[in-house]
Parts: C-alpha cells; sequence; structure tokens
C-alpha cells in the first residue's frame, strides 16, 4: 500500500501497530490516517478514538474485511469511511484524494 501512495507522489508514514501511532506524538496537521480495523492490540476505530481524545483532527479511512453491520454503525457514527480489503481497485486512493481534497 505504501509502494502505491508512493508512486503517486503522496508522502507516508507507517507505523507497525497503534501504539507506535499514539506515541509518535509529532503527526502533521495535514494529512489522512489510513486504518486497519484488525490491529495488534486494539481495533482501528478505538484507535481513532484515541486520537481523537490527543486532539488528532485529521480524517481517516477504515480499511477492513467483511466489515458487520455493527463495525459498520460505528464508522458511520466517528464519520469515517469503510473501504473493503481486498484492496483490489483504486477506492483506496481515491477516498485519500477526497479526503485530503477536502482539507485544501
Amino acid at each position: 500500500m505504501q509502494f502505491s501512495f508512493d508512486l503517486e507522489g503522496l508522502e507516508v508514514r507507517s507505523f507497525r501497530d497503534g501504539e507506535s501511532l499514539l506515541a509518535a506524538g509529532d503527526l502533521p496537521q495535514t494529512g489522512c490516517l489510513i486504518l486497519d480495523h484488525n490491529l495488534r492490540g486494539m481495533d482501528g476505530l478505538t484507535l481513532l478514538e484515541r486520537l481523537r481524545a490527543m486532539g488528532v483532527r485529521l480524517p481517516a479511512i477504515l480499511i477492513t474485511t467483511n466489515p458487520r453491520a455493527v463495525l459498520r454503525a460505528r464508522a458511520t457514527a466517528a464519520g469515517v469511511p469503510i473501504i473493503e480489503k481486498p484492496l483490489l481497485t483504486d477506492a483506496l486512493l481515491t477516498a485519500a484524494r477526497k479526503a485530503l481534497a477536502r482539507q485544501a
């Protein structure tokens, strides 16, 4: 995924898990978070809740496989679109570009 975004000229930072992202402390003011729902230690929406509690307001996109209705409801309540895996189309890149355009 990072390679694909790099090819599109987008700067990417990746983290091995949610705790690493929370500990980073130097997130940019603009950009877009792409969070996998199935993270080690916590799910992507819980990570987003923790980031929001820290004042991080970057738009976010959740990626996952076969999201259940409960997850879809949580994502909708959080204002987060879901892109389903496998990522075979450009849907993720399109969603990221849309989120970045809203910030401009």
